[in-house]
């Protein structure tokens, strides 16, 4: 049974910065996807960043140069650190795992991919 448990979330003034946790079991990083999503409060939920069983990533425009995903396969967990935080970066992250592998039409792996695994999230808040 695969558990996602994110944790690293909490209230910040902007530009400042924050590192979010998933800490993953029955789930093995080498194969597959893994992403982090955010949903802000009457919004869809979109993706993040992701990262590859092969180490590669992929960010959305608006995570680019600020967010880095990555991870740790000893300790089973995905990170996201999160730099120059914005009001509009607001919102409940979750972290997600696929065991597909996954790559899109540009030849990005795991950019796009669907996902069968969900923490319960993480809130983050940005004041201004």
């Amino acid at each position: 049974q695969v558990q996602l448990v994110e944790s690293g979330g909490g209230s910040v003034q902007a530009g400042g910065s924050l590192r979010l946790s998933c800490v993953v079991s029955g789930y093995s990083f080498s194969s597959g996807c893994m992403g982090w999503f955010r949903q802000a409060p009457g919004k869809g939920r979109e993706a993040v960043a992701s990262i590859g069983g092969d180490g590669s990533t992929n960010y959305a425009d608006s995570a680019q140069g600020r967010f880095t995903i990555s991870q740790d396969n000893a300790k089973n967990t995905l990170y996201m650190e999160m730099n120059s935080l914005k009001p509009e970066d607001t919102a409940m992250y979750y972290c997600a795992a696929d065991r597909k592998r996954f790559e899109n039409l540009l030849g990005h792996r795991c950019w796009g991919a669907t996902y069968n695994y969900w923490g319960q999230g993480t809130q983050v808040t940005v004041s201004s």
